[in-house]
């Protein structure tokens, strides 16, 4: 009778969607593995179809999609990952959406209105997701949308140190650029020696989408280099806006950091004709050639990524990555 030998060793798998590719091949050098080669096209009707070229039975796979510009067919072409993975017998799947799409409709401000980041999270395990990786979600209540684990990577840590490392730490603020995230500008306090904090106080009308009124600045800003955080620029109205609302208020410099540089619309003209000395993001988005200015800098989450990968595969622990403390 022959010998039976059956495998446990788990393999790891990482497969892209077309969102971003550069950003998931970054991932796999760090990796030290290929991406599965994948074949993927649309149909004349804007249909979209995958299939992967090799067998995925038994494997930990790791779907990244970047959610950028067309997003609705990003997102669309991740879950039909994932619903392929789920039918071909993958052992596990991860969700690797570095920015999470529909993150700012978490709530519901007005009556008959959606929570569609509640509806992003029912989507993925509808298809088949085990588990969610993102970074720097807009509100930390999104993880708890999803049925399963979820981890919630922070970018604040290289970031501010990016930051600290260029400018006089003694002549910093953090400034955030509402009352909702100064939680977050406390933590960049923290790793850059406990520096000072404001933030800028501003009104919305929920009727009119990408667009605050800016007020008073409530914090000592004189004489200072500050630093105005955020977790994405879309339109870039509001951070250039609290950037002139810093300058009126005696700041000697201006620095723009966010973690997702969504910028749509006139987003690279404001921020190119901006006061500020420099605008630091990460590439958790793609950006194209006109989206890129001068004093544009971008950091890769491809490291953050990749370290988060490999300690889900291996069962390690990835508090570090959740408590934004490297």
């Amino acid at each position: 009778m022959s010998e039976i030998r059956l495998s446990s060793e788990k393999k790891l798998r990482l497969f892209s969607g077309r969102g971003f590719p550069e950003l998931s091949e970054q991932v796999a050098t760090e990796l030290g593995i290929p991406l599965t080669p994948t074949s993927a096209y649309d149909f004349a009707n804007g249909e979209i179809f995958v299939r992967f070229e090799e067998s995925v039975r038994g494997c930990d796979a790791f779907v990244i999609q970047s959610h950028s510009a067309p997003i609705n067919k990003q997102i669309m072409e991740q879950l039909i990952m994932i619903d392929a993975l789920k039918r071909a017998s993958a052992k596990r799947i991860t969700v690797v959406a570095p920015f999470y799409a529909y993150a700012r409709q978490d709530k519901k401000s007005r009556g008959r209105e959606p929570i569609t980041a509640r509806l992003m999270a029912d989507l993925f395990k509808a298809a088949g997701a085990d588990r969610l990786m993102v970074v720097d979600l807009h509100t930390s209540q999104i993880q708890g949308f999803f049925d399963g684990p979820v981890d919630h990577l922070f970018a604040l840590p290289m970031l501010a140190n990016y930051v600290g490392s260029k400018v006089d730490r003694s002549k910093l603020t953090i400034v955030s650029p509402d009352s909702g995230r100064v939680r977050v500008a406390e933590r960049w306090s923290e790793l850059l020696g406990g520096c000072p904090i404001a933030f800028i106080h501003k009104t919305r009308d929920p009727l009119i989408p990408n667009e605050a009124v800016v007020g008073k600045v409530v914090g000592d800003v004189e004489g200072r280099t500050c630093v105005v955080i955020d977790d994405m620029i879309d339109t870039a109205g509001t951070i250039t806006k609290a950037v002139d609302a810093l300058f009126e208020g005696g700041a000697k410099d201006v620095i723009i950091a966010a973690t997702h540089a969504v910028f749509s619309g006139p987003a690279v003209d404001r921020l190119r004709d901006c006061r500020a000395v420099e605008v630091v993001v990460t590439d958790s988005l793609p950006l194209s050639e006109d989206q890129k200015f001068d004093k544009l800098t971008v950091l890769s989450i491809a490291p953050l990524l990749a370290r988060a990968i490999r300690e889900v595969f291996e069962d390690g622990s990835v508090t570090s990555l959740f408590d934004g403390h490297s």
